[in-house]
């Protein structure tokens, strides 16, 4: 399209300023910018969109205007909404370097121009819209006023008819139209993909739910970092999908590549949001060591006074504070864990409630060794209506009124635990556990140690994804995780591994059949009815257990030592 076309759309709000000769100029594209340098991110033929952020004083628009001259720019549209009239320097300097200039109304948006510029210069539409990421890819990395990934899914679906979604490794709908993919699909598709990427598979992988389709692309933090490559395990748990409604499988290769851009556009949009992290690791971390290093309370409480705005900005001071431990266990190799569990300590604690990056912005994840720990500042009810919705949802869902605001171990993982026990594969493991909310500094370094013992409570389950919370500190399970692995393994090779041997020899089901009679509390009518066995046979394979291991099941000791031997197998 031509300059001057830009000029007979009254929707757009240009008027020329200079340059009335250059008008035939011919617009290839579009870019939005305050960088005082853009020179990296131009290729020639764009309008260039500026807020003038970048002029500080009259000066500036000389090497402003000379950069854009010297990329072989189109033109250059200034906003009013900033600074009013646009200043007589930056004239000057584009009629110097003979720079059409046009002055863009307050009232309409840098955005309405992009879009219609990019269908203007459309030709054929997936070539267009491929130059269009490419563009758009570079216009991210130089800041956010590209607009992030929403406006290329946008494209994809009404100029190629693609709905497309980005998914985080839990499933949640990153960028996209939530309401169009449900959540339960959304944990499908992550759990199918790192299934899949697990297994070494090359995408794009392709799954049906339901009646529709979909071929998941893997987006890559380290796509473009140049060194050796870095263990699947490591990063399969961090790394985002984008999802597209349809079957890429006889694709032609310039689709596929443009796809493959559009990833990388994502990665920009992703590297960008964990760099807004920092702040709230760092802060994490500064406090974990204070509490691990045994500060004193007024020390702690005055990086706390520090962090709370940052985490709850506009609302004060938290008066609760909840702590979480994660750890990632990997068998075999020497993939790191502590990375990969403070990744998905960010992700699991994500406010549902919440939309885009604000979902992350209340929680803090530090890391030591194969450990993360959370901090999660719980306001006060009538100050955060989101978290007490979710807290109050928790509580409903456990049976309880009594339960304090904040985080439940019974709902963390339920919604996540599909596609992150895919994403751990066969070689590792997830186990959180979770602290009763404390009031005051004083209260971080119990509220720590009675994370950590939950989390090792969770340990000794069986189970890819497990957590524990503080009420179930109460029972024997406090006891589980402190007992020697030794002695684990040889009380239960006493009790269990004659049992283990005879059912591998005859097929005769006794370590299930135990463990109901147990879970039955030894009665014998209810636990024949939930093995759909006659009572007469239940009696001769409890028989057959007492018999093999010289135990007595109508003693308390003897169910005691099995029950125990059962939860540390």
């Amino acid at each position: 399209m031509r300059l001057r076309a830009l000029l007979t759309t009254e929707a757009l709000g240009l008027r020329l300023l200079g340059g009335e000769d250059e008008l035939d100029r011919t617009v290839r594209g579009v870019m939005t910018t305050d960088l005082t340098d853009p020179s990296r991110y131009l290729s020639g033929g764009e309008l260039v969109l500026t807020g003038l952020a970048w002029r500080h004083d009259p000066a500036d628009s000389e090497p402003f205007v000379r950069i854009l001259a010297a990329a072989g720019v189109a033109a250059l549209a200034a906003g009013e909404a900033e600074i009013g009239d646009v200043p007589e320097d930056l004239l000057a300097a584009c009629a110097r370097h003979r720079l059409p200039l046009f002055a863009v109304r307050e009232s309409v948006a840098f955005a309405t121009i992009t879009e219609h510029v990019v269908r203007q210069v459309s030709g054929e539409r997936a070539g267009d819209l491929a130059a269009v990421v490419d563009r758009h890819r570079r216009m991210m990395s130089a800041g956010p006023a590209g607009g992030g990934p929403d406006v290329v899914l946008d494209l994809l679906g009404s100029d190629l008819d693609l709905p497309a979604w980005v998914l985080s490794p839990a499933g949640r709908v990153v960028a996209g139209r939530t309401a169009d993919l449900p959540a339960e699909t959304g944990a499908r598709l992550a759990a199918e993909h790192l299934t899949a990427v697990r297994a070494g598979r090359r995408g794009p992988h392709r799954v049906t739910a339901g009646t529709t389709t979909y071929s998941l692309f893997r987006v890559r933090a380290d796509d473009d970092g140049g060194g050796a490559p870095r263990d699947v395990r490591e990063t399969v748990l961090s790394d985002w999908l984008l999802a597209v409604a349809a079957d890429a499988g006889d694709w032609p290769e310039e689709r596929l590549d443009l796809l493959h851009g559009v990833t990388q556009l994502i990665t920009v949009e992703r590297e960008r949001r964990d760099a807004a992290r920092t702040v709230r690791r760092r802060l994490a971390q500064e406090v974990l060591e204070l509490v691990q290093t045994g500060a004193a309370p007024g020390e702690i409480a005055a990086r706390l006074r520090v962090a709370a705005p940052v985490l709850l900005p506009g609302l004060g001071a938290a008066p609760h504070w909840q702590v979480v431990v994660a750890r990632v266990d990997w068998t075999g190799g020497e993939a790191a864990g502590g990375p990969v569990a403070q990744a998905l300590l960010e992700e699991i604690l994500v406010d549902p409630l919440a939309k885009g990056p604000e979902q992350t912005d209340r929680t803090a994840v530090a890391h030591t060794g194969e450990e993360a720990v959370a901090l999660v500042p719980l306001p006060a009810l009538s100050a955060a209506p989101a978290l007490s919705s979710v807290s109050a949802a928790g509580a409903a869902a456990v049976g309880r009124e009594d339960v304090e605001p904040g985080i439940l171990a019974e709902t963390l993982l339920t919604a996540v635990r599909e596609p992150l026990s895919a994403g751990l594969g066969d070689d590792g493991r997830l186990t959180l556990g979770v602290s009763a909310p404390v009031h005051s500094a004083e209260g971080l370094r119990g509220a720590l140690e009675e994370a950590r013992h939950a989390r090792r409570a969770a340990a000794a389950r069986p189970g890819r994804v497990c957590a524990a919370g503080h009420q179930e500190l109460a029972s024997h399970v406090l006891l589980l995780p402190f007992v020697p692995d030794d002695v684990r393994r040889a009380f239960t090779a006493r009790l269990l591994d004659p049992l283990r041997d005879y059912d591998r020899r005859h097929r005769a089901e006794l370590i299930p059949t135990l463990e109901a009679f147990l879970e039955c509390d030894g009665s014998w009518t209810r636990c024949a009815t939930r093995l759909h066995l006659h009572v007469n046979t239940l009696r001769y394979r409890v028989g057959r257990i007492e018999q093999l291991t010289s135990r007595d099941l109508s003693r308390l000791e003897d169910k005691l030592d099995f029950f125990l031997a059962l939860r540390m197998s």
